[in-house]
């Protein structure tokens, strides 16, 4: 009985985090999260971009 998790979790494929939360999201009918998640997603990537080269480009856009 104590392996039954281990088989089971060794029998899922091993998926990543976008595509985790896509089938939260279409599981639990919740598409109002779509718009916060997106705009998160964005101010992630443009706080990525401010360390690099690209940094006088993302300032400009404040």
């Amino acid at each position: 009985m104590s392996g039954g998790f281990k088989k089971i979790a060794s029998e899922q494929r091993d998926r990543g985090v976008l595509a985790e939360l896509w089938d939260f999201l279409a599981t639990r009918k919740r598409w109002w999260m779509i718009p916060i998640v997106a705009v998160l997603l964005l101010l992630g990537v443009l706080v990525m971009l401010s360390g690099t080269a690209a940094a006088p480009f993302v300032y400009t856009l404040f």
